[in-house]
């Protein structure tokens, strides 16, 4: 069952990542993210409560603060900088820029942790690079030019780096606490931190009028549904019920599901380039995976 849930958390985040962009269309990268965590914080908190995991642990104060800042910076920060790349790029080229993720995290684990660097990880690392440089040679989407794609690409990568150094400074305190725990704590951290911007930034004040009903629910609210609590509970389930890296390998399927339903619904061009690109990304990936 463990691989099915793997595959399910790819192909919902697919779905996720598809509606994410359409919601973009009405909601700008800080008001999305502030709804996502808004809708699916509550949802993960009562899962929490439901596994019988009591939200107030006998944990050490430090395990609570790091988890509150992994939300700040891999959560808050991250995701509005996802959200901005995914408007400026589109769905099939975001896809391709998110196999950094791998590389990332071996990276950030090496420099802050000590974790070994082998030399097929440095393989992987190098076809990766070469998918994601490829892709800024693609065919920008309508109304974007040359250099918006380059700077989305950017950001995407920004965006990438700041999740896995998160992830990374978490990982002692992921190791020792109940999954399900620990992500309602980060997403706590990060839900405080978009809160208390809005008091200091006048524009992101907006956003709270997306809490109120109207036609940006249809694809906001499934969005924050599928992408930030559905796709979170199966990857979990995933990790839980298989092999780590082969849950690793069937999770980045989604890349695949990704730019085929951006060719599908948001008639995203499928060239061979983008082919070639998405290929040695995920290649890179099988590659830092597998050894």
């Amino acid at each position: 069952m463990g691989e099915l849930y793997a595959l399910g958390a790819a192909i919902v985040w697919a779905w996720a990542v598809i509606l994410l962009q359409r919601s973009g269309e009405s909601a700008g990268p800080f008001a999305l993210n502030l709804f996502r965590i808004g809708v699916s914080l509550p949802l993960l908190i009562l899962t929490t409560l439901l596994a019988g995991i009591p939200l107030l642990r006998p944990a050490p104060l430090s395990d609570y603060l790091i988890l509150l800042a992994s939300g700040v910076i891999g959560i808050a920060i991250s995701d509005t900088l996802f959200h901005r790349s995914l408007n400026m790029v589109g769905a099939g080229i975001s896809a391709i820029v998110g196999t950094a993720y791998s590389p990332t995290v071996v990276l950030m684990a090496f420099l802050l942790i000590g974790e070994r660097v082998g030399a097929a990880d440095l393989v992987g690392m190098g076809l990766i690079l070469c998918g994601i440089l490829l892709s800024t040679s693609l065919r920008p989407p309508r109304e974007r030019t040359r250099l918006e794609l380059i700077e989305g690409i950017l950001l995407g990568v920004l965006s990438i780096a700041t999740l896995a150094f998160a992830i990374v400074i978490a990982k002692p305190v992921l190791d020792r606490s109940p999954v399900l725990w620990a992500a309602s704590v980060r997403q706590s951290g990060c839900i405080v931190a978009l809160l208390l911007s809005t008091l200091f930034l006048r524009r992101t004040r907006e956003a709270y009028r997306f809490f109120r009903p109207s036609p940006a629910w249809r694809f906001m609210l499934p969005a924050a549904v599928l992408g930030s609590y559905l796709s979170l509970m199966l990857w979990i389930a995933g990790m839980k019920y298989t092999l780590a890296s082969l849950a690793a390998i069937l999770n980045q399927t989604s890349t695949i599901f990704i730019l085929l339903l951006a060719v599908i619904f948001l008639r995203e061009p499928l060239s061979r380039r983008k082919l070639l690109a998405a290929g040695l990304a995920i290649g890179g990936v099988l590659l830092i995976t597998l050894t």
